[in-house]
């Protein structure tokens, strides 16, 4: 089994933090999002890694290096542009060749990981008349928004329909597919759709046409496409619901740390609050400040004189007498203040390298 992770999206819902950097590598609980799929695919036992690559991959390929961190052997794939799913697994032949995979949105976090999945794919391919796919799918509430599977008695797949403007079902594609070597002679016969990509879904409906069993399981934790910014804290609050407390940095007598708190070597709380779910990076000091709930502040920040909730700040940024901050990202490097306070909390989206003047 090897893996192939999709990691070449522009990442234009997510903008201006996408303008320098990556959408993949935006940190959830200070960790960038793509971490948690290497994870997941080392977790799963998964030792080969072919990743899809754009325009940033530079940047991807010197945060993730050669896999090794991971016990993974990574193997990039440059797209010229983003061509669809089913463009990405006809790009990736060489590098798959006969093995069956599993294909990952690179954007994507599963609470439940894909081990068990996994292995209830690989003991089917052992068994008579093996399935050609397993998908995953969540049920939600706005299905015209995904790919949409209609499913018959027996979880197999009877129709996929990208973003169907009457679905059949509440039946939305995941993200993550199991694939036999099936799957390469679907890539190489659809067509295009009307917007010009190799749709996976039309792919995967090709097998079925041929005859094809695609079995489906139903995801029973949750499920969070990172791309837009209310997903991305939604799953920065349930990955930091999982912290364990643990406290590393240094913390004066004036200071309360309340719940589950991670506070990094290095950080340090002076006259401040921090109330847990919370995570506090390496370097970072805050003073005279409070910490909510449901805020990751990555390494070497400062917040002074100012309360922050259920935010992402990454790294190296300078929140100083900025009032109260909830609901936001703020990029590296970045500066906010204000001279007059207000009576109401102020929600931010901002990139690396700005200076924001709130008065």
């Amino acid at each position: 089994m090897r893996a192939l992770i999709l990691a070449g999206g522009a990442g234009t819902r997510l903008r201006p933090i996408t303008h320098t950097r990556a959408k993949q590598l935006v940190p959830v609980a200070n960790k960038p999002i793509l971490f948690y799929g290497l994870e997941a695919m080392a977790e799963a036992g998964i030792k080969e890694v072919g990743m899809i690559v754009g325009d940033t991959a530079v940047e991807v390929q010197a945060a993730v290096g050669d896999g090794s961190k991971w016990g993974l052997d990574v193997t990039y794939i440059p797209q010229a542009a983003p061509l669809g799913l089913a463009h990405c697994v006809l790009i990736a032949r060489d590098f798959l060749g006969e093995d069956d995979f599993v294909m990952y949105l690179g954007d994507n976090l599963i609470r439940q990981g894909v081990k068990d999945f996994v292995d209830r794919f690989e003991v089917e391919r052992r068994q008579f008349d093996p399935a050609a796919a397993h998908i995953l799918l969540a049920r939600v509430p706005d299905p015209h928004r995904f790919g949409v599977a209609e499913l018959d008695d027996n979880g197999e797949v009877v129709q996929l329909v990208e973003k169907p403007a009457d679905p059949k079902s509440n039946l939305a594609l995941v993200g993550v597919y199991l694939f036999s070597r099936a799957i390469h002679a679907a890539v190489a016969a659809i067509s295009p759709s009307d917007r010009g990509e190799l749709e996976i879904t039309d792919a995967i409906q090709w097998l079925v046409d041929h005859d094809q069993r695609v079995r489906s399981e139903i995801l029973q934790g949750w499920w969070i496409d990172t791309g837009k910014l209310t997903p991305l804290l939604e799953a920065n609050r349930l990955i930091l619901e999982t912290l364990e407390r643990r406290i590393d940095g240094t913390i004066d007598a004036e200071s309360r740390v309340e719940g589950r708190v991670v506070i990094e070597a290095g950080a340090v709380i002076e006259h401040s609050h921090i109330r847990g779910p919370a995570i506090i990076g390496a370097g970072t000091r805050i003073v005279h400040s409070f910490v909510g709930p449901f805020t990751a502040i990555d390494e070497n920040c400062q917040i002074l004189f100012s309360e922050v909730e259920h935010s992402v700040i990454l790294a190296r940024t300078r929140v100083d007498h900025a009032g109260r901050l909830e609901d936001s990202l703020l990029g590296r490097d970045v500066e906010v203040t204000r001279s007059t306070v207000l009576p109401r909390a102020t929600r931010l989206m901002v990139g690396d390298d700005c200076q924001i003047d709130l008065t």
